[in-house]
């Protein structure tokens, strides 16, 4: 691979190569240097490269807003006696074709043109250069962009025969410190103008571009790329065939008769500029969405009936499925799915016979095979009946033949990157012209415009569904009723193009039927991000679950990020709700305060909370503060991306959702879904949302028993006989014989390990029966495999066996051991 640069050497290098080890007369192995102009909306030059000035004299200073005819060649080519034979090879290619340069530089072309033209100079040191001219659209100034390059440098890489050049990539961008602002654009549409570019590719490309400064050049063994169409343009060599009959017809005296063929270059003329602006028609109205479905519509929906009166589209199964699939040809046992079906004939005529959604592969003599294979356009001007048999027997139990015999079909593949995702069948009616070479070159252009197009769409698609699992993996499934509250959840992804963020919520089940709520919010987006929240999310489970305050809780968590590294930061805001005391206990760590609706007024109020420095900043000491509940009051915790519009003070959306979450809901669900429309329809939005409300219903009194025993081995009994009286006196007699067992078990085994403070038995009557058990030794049981002669470690496998749950944890003066059972159905 060569690449070339705006560092080009002057021009008595050999071929027009500078050093560099290029091999001499070679384009391909050395580098080229390649002037680029851009031309505003009012044909001025604003962007004059150091490659523009070595060919074309003018220095920057001089060109930059002088008109660019002035400083452009824009006559035609050499004189045919003039020409050498190296010209005479590629010259039929870019002579003759129709729009000259002048025609892009005054506006007249709205499309791509390309052409040859002859520096205005005398002397030996003539150059012909070659041209390029891309119309640019887009909010800015600029209008045209201008490519040339010397013809000498570039000819021997030209394929006569097809009017190509083997380059690859031009790729037009420029470097930050350079004043065209349409830089960025160009660098990120790259992929989208040259569809063999891959992501890897463009991203090598446009770093080198923006390092250096100067337009890159690169050339390709494989891919070939139309320069300038070149659809059955007379070559130079019949032109002059044609003025030579006519100079001897003068000269003898004969009348000259018009000259047919130059009639038949002005309608190739006419046909070539139908078939661009086709294009780019088309080009506009595919790929307007990265949903995959959507642009199979609009692909096919492009071709009918302006190109074909039938379209069929055929996707590869990993294809259609989103998911990647391996290189390599794809062979008679690759499923293909029919994604679309457009067509110009009667309703429901091919509904039946060849339905959307059918699947199936394609054996080997098949024309569609031939295509998916080779990856170049088949072209079938008639199906005759033998093919129309042919390829109806795949078809079981339906008659495709009179759909298909007598018209004119073009296979064109669907590929993107060097790999074949499906292809297009396109079938014009008998009495339509048949489909020819040009109609083959039109339909390979589109089928790489809509390859690239499909292409990102899948990619996207693929990436999508990775994000969705990911996040679905992070985010944890929130039971809606929690002890003596029920919690309702919302997620909003920032943007499609970042479904992944770092953004999380979460509830931990604590002893004493309390619960903790945690909202916690990464800076930053991406797949790092997330990752990042998945550690301090189970952090925080992890130390929640060893019941610490929630100002040590924050303080550990800040912690372990400085142990983690210093690359990302988080807020994050914790709170315990205790039902039976109606109480929260909160810490913040720089997160926005949450919002409590009273249920007594329906007045909803900011909670002022020391806010605290994020974690991951270190050192910053985080305090708690204690806020009185009552019953029926409701706990909104959330992220800034739901308050937080780019341009505008985050104290209107924090008025808002204080507003917003006042207003009266048949439902937790609907008071969140209230809330979220009101918010997020605020244009500006570009942050996660993580949202979790709680309505604290609280436990009453009556549903809570307490008790205190000395730690006496004969205060065992006198446990069990208090839980089955208070079970009888709540109506859970059926619960009674179970829970009057591991309360034996763990009352025995407190009073044995107990040392100075009493211990304390409660039950709580809930959503489950709940019983807690407390001592003051701070070692927690454990789970042992008793044998048959062994004394101890049958206790917690009774527990184990007869509880619904059950779980140890410390407390502040020793450790609790609980359990909880399943109230029976009433």
């Amino acid at each position: 691979m060569g690449n070339g640069n705006d560092r080009g050497t002057e021009r008595d290098t050999p071929s027009g190569h500078g050093g560099n080890g290029a091999v001499e007369g070679s384009a391909a192995a050395g580098r080229i240097p390649l002037a680029v102009v851009v031309v505003d909306r009012d044909g001025l030059v604003s962007h004059w490269s150091r490659g523009a000035r070595r060919l074309f004299g003018a220095s920057r200073e001089e060109a930059i807003g002088r008109p660019a005819v002035d400083l452009l060649p824009v006559s035609g080519a050499l004189p045919d006696e003039d020409e050498s034979p190296s010209y005479a090879t590629y010259g039929a290619a870019y002579d003759g074709l129709g729009p000259d340069l002048e025609s892009s530089l005054d506006g007249r072309l709205s499309y791509p043109a390309a052409g040859r033209a002859r520096l205005t100079v005398s002397g030996p040191d003539r150059v012909d250069v070659l041209w390029w001219a891309y119309p640019l659209v887009g909010p800015g100034g600029e209008r045209l962009l201008v490519l040339a390059a010397d013809a000498e440098g570039l000819h021997q890489d030209l394929d006569p025969a097809e009017g190509t050049l083997a380059v690859e990539r031009i790729a037009p961008a420029f470097a930050l410190h350079t004043d065209f602002p349409g830089a960025d654009e160009l660098a990120r549409r790259l992929p989208e103008i040259l569809p063999s570019m891959s992501v890897g590719e463009s991203a090598r490309i446009v770093a080198q571009i923006l390092e250096l400064g100067y337009p890159v050049l690169e050339f390709s063994q494989n891919d070939r790329v139309p320069v300038t169409p070149d659809w059955g343009v007379p070559r130079r060599a019949e032109r002059k065939a044609r003025r030579e009959r006519a100079a001897r017809a003068l000269a003898e005296g004969l009348p000259v008769l018009p000259d047919e063929a130059d009639e038949g270059e002005d309608l190739e003329y006419v046909a070539v500029r139908e078939r661009l602006e086709f294009l780019n028609e088309v080009s506009g109205k595919i790929g307007t969405s990265l949903d995959l479905s959507r642009t199979i519509v609009e692909v096919s929906r492009a071709v009918v009936p302006r190109f074909t009166d039938v379209a069929g589209t055929y996707l590869r199964e990993q294809v259609v499925a989103g998911e990647g699939f391996p290189d390599g040809v794809p062979d008679t046992t690759t499923m293909w799915h029919r994604v679309a079906l457009e067509h110009t004939d009667e309703p429901g005529r091919w509904d039946d016979v060849v339905p959307v959604g059918e699947a199936m592969p394609f054996p080997a003599h098949t024309p569609f095979f031939q295509c998916m294979t080779s990856g170049e356009p088949v072209l079938v001007p008639r199906i005759s009946e033998q093919m129309g048999h042919a390829i109806a027997s795949q078809f079981e139990k339906r008659d495709i033949r009179p759909l298909i015999t007598g018209r004119s079909m073009l296979v064109v593949p669907l590929k993107a990157r060097n790999v074949v995702l499906g292809f297009m069948i396109l079938l014009r009616h008998p009495e339509r012209v048949e489909f020819n070479d040009m109609d083959r070159v039109t339909g390979a252009e589109l089928a790489a415009r809509a390859g690239l197009v499909l292409d990102n769409a899948r990619m996207y698609t693929f990436q999508e569904s990775v994000a969705e699992t990911l996040q679905d993996s992070m985010l944890p499934h929130i039971p809606p009723r929690m002890a003596g509250c029920d919690i309702a959840t919302r997620y909003l992804p920032g943007t499609l193009l970042g479904r992944v963020g770092g953004d999380w919520f979460d509830s931990v089940k604590l002893p004493g039927a309390r619960t903790a709520l945690v909202v916690g919010d990464v800076m930053g987006h991406g797949l790092n991000s997330a990752a990042m929240m998945g550690q301090l999310r189970t952090a925080v489970q992890t130390m929640a679950a060893l019941d610490l305050p929630p100002a040590q809780l924050l303080r550990n968590l800040d912690d372990l990020a400085q142990r983690l590294g210093d690359t990302y930061l988080a807020t994050c805001l914790y709170a315990v709700y205790d039902p039976i005391a109606s109480e929260l206990h909160l810490a913040n760590a720089g997160h926005i305060p949450p919002v409590v609706v009273r249920a007594r007024d329906g007045r909803s109020e900011l909670l002022e909370l020391p806010t605290g420095a994020p974690i991951g900043v270190g050192g910053v000491p985080f305090e708690a503060v204690r806020v009185r509940v009552e019953p029926g009051d409701r706990l909104l915790m959330c992220t800034d991306g739901l308050v937080e519009v780019r341009g505008e003070d985050i104290g209107v959306g924090l008025a808002t959702l204080t507003e917003t979450a006042a207003h009266p809901a048949a439902s937790m669900d609907d008071a969140c879904d209230t809330i979220i429309r009101a918010l997020n329809t605020r244009g500006g939005r570009k942050d996660d949302v993580a949202l979790l409300m709680a309505r604290l219903n609280g436990i009453e009194p009556d549903d809570v028993a307490e008790w205190r025993f000395s730690p006496q081995p004969v205060e065992v009994g006198r446990a069990r006989a208090v839980v089955r009286e208070q079970l009888h006196e709540w109506g859970l007699a059926k619960l009674a014989d179970a829970a009057e067992l591991m309360v034996s078990e763990l009352v025995t085994n407190a009073v044995r390990h107990t040392r100075r403070r009493p211990v304390e038995l409660r039950l709580v009557r809930g959503d489950t029966l709940l019983c807690e058990v407390d001592d003051d030794d701070h070692d927690l049981p454990t789970l042992l495999s008793a044998g048959p002669e062994d004394e101890q470690g049958r206790g917690l496998r009774v527990v184990s066996t007869l509880a619904r749950e059950w779980g140890a944890s410390r407390t502040k003066d020793g450790k609790t051991v609980w359990f909880e059972m399943t109230l029976p159905r009433r």
